[in-house]
C-alpha cells in the first residue's frame, strides 16, 4: 500500500462528471507547483471497455486486483441504489478497510460502502434525493442529509454531484494543509472551502450583489473590518438606509439575516486564520470579531462540532 496512491472505481454506465472530479483533484499533473504528486489508478469493476452514461466509452489499465496498492479508494458513484454491487467489489472494499485504507463514497457511492457494511454504526451522507432510501435500507447508519460531506475517520462520504469537489478538497486539505488545497481549488476555479468543515451545511443561494453598488461596498467594507463591532443599526446607517429597508434589501440579496451573515463571515475568517497562520487563539478571536477566546470557542464548537485548536491541528495538514 503506497501512501500517495489513489484508486478510483469505474464501472459500466458511470457518469463522466462523477469520475472526473477525483481525477481532477488527485490526477492532474502539477509539476513545478510545489504540489504533492499522486499515483492515480482508475480501476474497472468489469473487464473491457466501459460505456459511460454520456454515450462514449472509456478503457482502463487497472482492475480490482490493483486496489491493494492504494492507500485511498474512492467509489465516485453507482448505477442506482436498487442495483446491488458485485460481491467482488464489496469483498475488495472490505479487505482494503481491514488493512487500513481510506475508503470514500461520493454521491451514490455511499450505497456501495453501505452494502459492504462499512457504514454500520457510522454517520454518513449521500445525495439528498436518496438519503431517505439509504436510511430505510440501512438502519444502522446515521444518515445526515443536510451536509456536503461526512468525515468519519478512515471512511468519508459526500452528498451529490458538486459536493464531491468539496469532499476531495477536504481530503487534500486534511493531509497537506490549506495552502495546497487552495492552490488546487484556484486551478479548478472553485471555492477552496465552503464553510463548515466537518459540519458543512448546505447554504442558501447567495445572490449577486455586485450591481447594488453602495450596498455591495458596505458589505465589502464589513468583511474587511470584522474586528470592529457591527449591528443591524450601524450597517443600515452606513448604507444610508432605514433599518427596515436595509433588513429587506439584505434578506433579498443574501438570503439570510444580518446577524447570521456576520457570524458566518467571522467564522470563515477564524477558519482561514487557523488554517494559514500561527496566530494565538486570543489574537484570532479579536481579529475575527468574537472579542474573547471563550466566545470564539462557543460559536466555533456550535457551528463545526470541533474546537478551534483541534480544527487547527486537523486542517493545517499532516
Amino acid at each position: 500500500m503506497r501512501e500517495n496512491t489513489v484508486a478510483i472505481i469505474a464501472f459500466n454506465g458511470i457518469s463522466p462528471f462523477h469520475l472526473s472530479v477525483p481525477c481532477a483533484v488527485f490526477g492532474e499533473d502539477r509539476t513545478g507547483a510545489c504540489m504533492p504528486k499522486f499515483e492515480l489508478l482508475v480501476c474497472s469493476v468489469e473487464q473491457g471497455k466501459l460505456q459511460t452514461s454520456a454515450g462514449f466509452t472509456i478503457e482502463t489499465r487497472h482492475g480490482l486486483k490493483d486496489l491493494p496498492k492504494a492507500a485511498t479508494i474512492i467509489v465516485p458513484s453507482w448505477h442506482n441504489p436498487a442495483e446491488p454491487p458485485p460481491p467482488a467489489l464489496l469483498q475488495a472494499l472490505q479487505k482494503a478497510h481491514r488493512r487500513g485504507a481510506q475508503i470514500v463514497g461520493l454521491c451514490l457511492g455511499s450505497f456501495v460502502l453501505a452494502a459492504a457494511g462499512l457504514l454500520d454504526g457510522r454517520r454518513a451522507t449521500t445525495h439528498w434525493f436518496w438519503s431517505d432510501e439509504l436510511a430505510r435500507r440501512y438502519p444502522l447508519i446515521q444518515v445526515d442529509s443536510n451536509v456536503l460531506y461526512v468525515d468519519d475517520g478512515n471512511i468519508i462520504t459526500s452528498a451529490g454531484t458538486a459536493a464531491a469537489i468539496d469532499c476531495c478538497l477536504h481530503m487534500l486539505r486534511q493531509r497537506y494543509g490549506a495552502k495546497v488545497a487552495n492552490q488546487v481549488a484556484r486551478r479548478m476555479v472553485v471555492s477552496p472551502h465552503r464553510q463548515g468543515g466537518q459540519a458543512q451545511y448546505i447554504q442558501q443561494p447567495v445572490r449577486d450583489v455586485s450591481a447594488i453598488d453602495h450596498f455591495a461596498r458596505v458589505l465589502d467594507w464589513t468583511r474587511r473590518n470584522l474586528d470592529k463591532p457591527h449591528s443591524l443599526d450601524t450597517l443600515a446607517e452606513k448604507a444610508l438606509m432605514t433599518r427596515r429597508t436595509f433588513t429587506r434589501r439584505f434578506k433579498q440579496a443574501m438570503g439570510i439575516t444580518v446577524s447570521s451573515w456576520l457570524l458566518n463571515q467571522r467564522l470563515a475568517l477564524a477558519q482561514q486564520l487557523l488554517e494559514t497562520t500561527g496566530k494565538s487563539i486570543d489574537a484570532i478571536a479579536e481579529k475575527s470579531g468574537f472579542g474573547t477566546p471563550a466566545s470564539l470557542r462557543q460559536h466555533f464548537n456550535r457551528a463545526f462540532k470541533i474546537s478551534p485548536s483541534s480544527y487547527r491541528r486537523e486542517f493545517r495538514g499532516k
